[in-house]
């Protein structure tokens, strides 16, 4: 179904492709950020998908909050288009996220799906069973060698300072501005290090979080807490920090701390 969905989108979206930044926005999304005509039609289509399979769901979606179908069930969880922000500015990187909970926390995440919009990339997990990359699985970073950090932030000149210990670190460092995107090449082993200090929403990286965790990654908030028992639903809740393996989440910790 998740595949289904996310063929509909690369035949759609895509269409969208406008000049940058000549689109306008729509309104305010539930989750309090603007919504424009790409992120409306992307949660058209996930949702239409979704009411097609028969199933009595719950959505929490970006733009429209929460909506029950039949009556309710499983949570999806829904990121129409993360990195929003980067299509409308004509940049290349953004996606859509998908994550199936049977509760009411991250841990409860049993499959997820994310789609690289701009070039076809599957991205998809189910618990206890990997990670894949179309139907290839895959692992995150074996070695300690901090090669890539790929960071995010709301407020850089709050933020940056408070990751320049772990960034300084790295050989390499990106802002790329897709969470979940950033998240599904971690667990492909493409990036070895996470970070975000500033809050971020369950939706925005449910759908990575499983991905990184069956490919054998680590995923805490950045002082080295779990995110399992955080709760599903709109508000900004936890920062996170993110690890290919556990040599590097230590040693990330240690340089976060200083």
């Amino acid at each position: 179904m998740l595949r289904d969905i996310g063929k509909q989108l690369l035949k759609e979206i895509p269409l969208l492709k406008q000049k940058p930044l000549s689109q306008e926005a729509l309104g305010i999304g539930a989750s309090g950020d603007k919504t424009f005509l790409i992120d409306k039609k992307a949660e058209e289509i996930i949702i239409s998908g979704l009411e097609a399979s028969g199933e009595p769901l719950t959505i929490i979606s970006e733009e429209l909050g929460i909506k029950d179908i039949k009556g309710g069930g499983e949570k999806i969880l829904i990121d129409p288009i993360d990195g929003s922000k980067n299509a409308i500015a004509g940049i290349p990187f953004y996606c859509a996220s998908i994550a199936v909970a049977d509760g009411d926390t991250i841990g409860d995440i049993e499959l997820s799906y994310i789609v690289n919009l701009t070039n076809g990339d599957e991205f998809w997990a189910e618990k206890n069973r990997g990670s894949f990359l179309d139907n290839k699985r895959i692992y995150t970073q074996k070695t300690p060698e901090f090669y890539l950090a790929a960071y995010e932030v709301q407020s850089p000149k709050k933020d940056i300072p408070r990751i320049i210990p772990l960034l300084s670190r790295a050989m390499k460092t990106r802002c790329l501005g897709a969470t979940a995107l950033d998240l599904a090449h971690l667990s492909y082993g493409s990036i070895s290090i996470f970070v975000n200090p500033s809050l971020s929403r369950s939706f925005d990286f449910g759908g990575g979080w499983l991905l990184v965790k069956e490919a054998g990654g680590i995923f805490t908030d950045i002082e080295g807490n779990p995110v399992e028992n955080v709760e599903i639903g709109l508000k900004k809740s936890v920062s996170l920090l993110v690890s290919g393996n556990d040599n590097l989440h230590k040693e990330a910790l240690k340089l976060l701390k200083q």
